[in-house]
């Protein structure tokens, strides 16, 4: 597996990370031993990087990563969380006092003195102008509470006026091969600054692996249930923000895309965001350790080539360009 620098935090990760989402809620039932079982196939194959978030399972998968990093002292395993949605998402809550205590609460889960990497997770927008919000940021790294900090965001808008940031050291956003806005100014700009680029939602909530058909049903408690529409949080989480069918459809022609590369339609879907100029890790989920092995499988894949890029902007062109482009 191949290694980037996660842009000014300066450290190395490999470019297929794993997102610990589903570790905590909202993807269906996923038990204390299978979640570890996902850690440890990750660890066994390079990954280097968690993601997580303390609003996942409130605080559940933070608390899952702790407990096996405590059991496992010898691995040197970067993890990034994120703060920011346990109150309402209004920008008054950006304040110093709630950051302390957010972060103070991600360490006990994680079981650490200091955070390697906290996230804004997707904050108004109004947060990105506030130079109150990031002093306060700059304050938790003097403390010592913190390494580094970075941002989780909806808009491209969002990640260019986070890589203008002076201290911003990452910016996570969805990327993958039905959502290619970011490749136009985010990425370049963020390589420009040298800001690292982590992508998320890199199988479009799975539609990109190719298995679905129209008559696919999820879990109650599976957002791609019951945020379908956005009903619950921003709906580009949710396949991307993709219509359904449509989605299935253009999966289809991905497949056979991938197929003609000689690859499985996940694998092909990992590597082509991989691959991107400016992108430095990928975070896609596993539930179990299967997915796992699969997915950094993709972290070694040779390039794609001119071809593959091509095929993949013609799908967008025809069945997301109009919908997407102008929305995130």
């Amino acid at each position: 597996m191949d290694h980037r620098i996660l842009g000014r935090t300066g450290r190395s990760v490999s470019i297929i990370s794993l997102g610990t989402w589903q570790l905590g809620a909202d993807w269906g039932s996923v038990t204390d031993s299978d979640a570890r079982a996902v850690l440890d196939a990750s660890v066994e194959s390079g990954v280097t990087m968690f993601d997580t978030a303390d609003v996942y399972g409130d605080g559940r998968s933070e608390q899952l990563i702790g407990d096996y990093l405590a059991d496992n002292p010898g691995l040197d395993i970067f993890v990034a969380t994120k703060i920011g949605r346990r109150l309402e998402q209004v920008p008054g809550n950006y304040t110093l006092s709630n950051f302390r205590a957010w972060v103070d609460r991600s360490r006990a889960n994680l079981r650490t003195d200091r955070l390697d990497l906290v996230q804004l997770h997707c904050p108004p927008s109004a947060v990105f102008a506030s130079d109150e919000v990031f002093d306060s940021l700059d304050s938790l790294v003097s403390s010592g509470a913190i390494a580094s900090y970075g941002v989780s965001v909806e808009t491209v808008d969002q990640a260019l006026a986070s890589i203008a940031r002076p201290h911003v050291a990452s910016v996570q956003l969805i990327l993958n091969a039905f959502r290619l806005k970011p490749l136009d100014a985010a990425l370049p700009a963020a390589a420009a600054a040298g800001v690292g680029v982590i992508a998320r939602v890199p199988l479009a909530s799975g539609l990109l692996a190719g298995r679905y058909t129209a008559q696919t049903t999820f879990a109650p408690d599976d957002h791609r249930t019951y945020n379908r529409h956005g009903e619950a949080f921003d709906v580009g989480e949710t396949f991307s923000g993709v219509d359904f069918d449509r989605g299935v459809e253009a999966a289809r022609e991905f497949s056979e895309l991938a197929r003609e590369a000689g690859l499985a339609p996940a694998t092909a879907a990992l590597a082509w965001v991989a691959q991107r100029p400016g992108v430095t890790t990928v975070i896609p989920g596993a539930r179990n350790p299967q997915q796992a092995i699969a997915n950094a499988a993709a972290g070694s894949v040779p390039p794609l080539g001119a071809g593959f890029d091509a095929g993949v902007k013609a799908i967008y062109d025809t069945y997301f360009r109009a919908a997407l482009a102008d929305r995130w």
